[in-house]
């Protein structure tokens, strides 16, 4: 029998050295920043109870959620009549009642619920673990990714949707990406359902509108028509999509169309708070008042924000918002929040596109030492803890093999220099240092040693 060839899930991969040296460069760079800024770390198990993650992301969030069949014989008790003749879903709810989590954020919420006891409010966390998600996976769409998430919880202050923008920009100066951060507020979102006369379908109006830089006003028309939106309230919204200018000039237009609406005069005011703590302090980063940017409405209720690249055409690699009540869906109430979420795949692909990773990004080894037999790995061995214990990393190839055999493999794996110590380097208490990217050897003994590969290797 031919031996099976080994796979992967479809949407899944695998990640070599320098994938992950690189990945890690991301997760690092993120991390050291939330950590500036006050967050702390936690982790929440990779499987939850159904009954935490179903009804959090809507009709097509709950249709995307892997789903983990329950253990030992998962058919017991179920006759053979209803597993011919249930309905997937209902046959699901009997057999499953787990699965993978979907993203970090109700995860988070349920965390605090269970941990509110435990927490001192306000509550900064930050949080880079795998998500799951039963998509169709194309490119830049994986069915499993991770997320760089922060969010803090116990606190309604607009000084903390500044904070995050902070960040946001922070993070992206430090991974040399130009950015733009769109931001837009539910509530004016709301404002203009009100006003246009439509406030029970705000979703239907919201999802349209979002999707008007891809698919143009006309089809954003003809989606909001078959969603049964009048074409009396359809023309009311023709201002909406003229509006243009700067920040202030859109924010002037959009108090004069939602004076109706104290819901939406409350957004414009959000607005104009967070651009004010802008001022004070200001970010490299564009911010951009997006008017159609709608984002997850299942659970934001004020700013939403998410951030394009300005050099990549790709889909947004950040996003957040405010949301006011997500603990509530937990039986705890009036816990108002705000989080980002980077996208690290996407990050990733566009740092590539752009070769924009560091080289001190590659995590490979920085010397090898060349193995020419057991009394030169004798002398080497304490040579090489010292090195390693002063941050060089560091490698004795282990096996004494032809020289060319141990030279191939330093160029293989990029190191860019190498170590050789033989009867004459021993005598002499040195070592032969060679680099490899310019041919270059000298005799140095080790601190000469330590001092070049601090030098060049910096």
């Amino acid at each position: 029998m031919a031996s099976q060839k080994p796979s992967i899930p479809k949407g899944t991969r695998d990640f070599s050295p320098v994938e992950m040296s690189r990945r890690n460069f991301i997760f690092d760079t993120t991390r050291s920043v939330f950590k500036k800024y006050g967050f702390l770390p936690i982790e929440t198990p990779a499987m939850e109870n159904l009954s935490t993650l179903l009804g959090k992301y809507g009709e097509e969030g709950d249709k995307l959620l892997f789903r983990i069949l329950n253990s030992g014989d998962f058919l017991r008790g179920i006759d053979s009549s209803e597993v011919e003749h249930s309905s997937p879903a209902a046959l699901a709810s009997k057999i499953t009642s787990r699965g993978l989590r979907y993203d970090l954020t109700v995860p988070f919420a349920r965390y605090v619920v269970q941990h509110r006891n435990e927490i001192n409010f306000p509550f900064r966390r930050y949080q880079i673990q795998p998500v799951w998600r039963a998509d169709n996976p194309q490119k830049g769409r994986y069915r499993e990714f991770y997320q760089c998430d922060a969010d803090m919880i116990g606190s309604d202050a607009l000084v903390n949707e500044f904070e995050l923008v902070k960040i946001i920009d922070e993070v992206f100066s430090a991974l040399g990406l130009k950015v733009t951060v769109r931001i837009n507020n539910r509530k004016i979102l709301a404002g203009i359902s009100e006003v246009i006369g439509e406030k029970e379908k705000i979703v239907d109006i919201t999802v349209a509108i979002d999707k008007l830089e891809k698919i143009g006003i006309g089809k954003v028309k003809e989606e909001l028509i078959s969603k049964g939106i009048s074409k009396s309230s359809l023309d009311k919204l023709d201002p909406v999509f003229a509006m243009h200018g700067d920040n202030e000039q859109k924010l002037d237009q959009l108090e004069s169309y939602l004076a109706p609406s104290q819901t939406g005069r409350q957004g414009i005011a959000e607005i104009r708070k967070l651009l004010e703590y802008l001022q004070t302090d200001p970010v490299s980063a564009g911010v951009a008042l997006d008017i159609t940017l709608a984002r997850g409405l299942n659970y934001y209720t004020g700013a939403i924000i998410e951030v394009k690249s300005d050099e990549v055409q790709i889909g947004s690699i950040c996003g957040g918002g405010r949301y006011d009540d997500l603990t509530g869906i937990f039986g705890m109430p009036g816990i108002s929040g705000v989080g980002i979420s980077f996208g690290a795949d996407r990050i990733y692909d566009v740092l590539l596109q752009l070769e924009r990773f560091p080289a001190s990004a590659e995590e490979h080894t920085q010397l090898l030492f060349v193995n020419f037999g057991e009394d030169e790995v004798k002398y080497i061995l304490p040579m090489l803890g010292k090195l390693r214990n002063a941050g060089i990393r560091a490698e004795l190839y282990p096996d004494q093999a032809k020289m060319k055999k141990q030279m191939t493999f330093a160029n293989q794996s990029g190191i860019p220099f190498v170590a050789l110590v033989g009867e004459n380097e021993i005598r002499a208490q040195q070592v032969t240092l060679k680099n490899m990217e310019t041919g270059e050897q000298q005799l140095v003994g080790f601190e000469t040693l330590l001092t070049i590969l601090r030098s060049q290797l910096s």
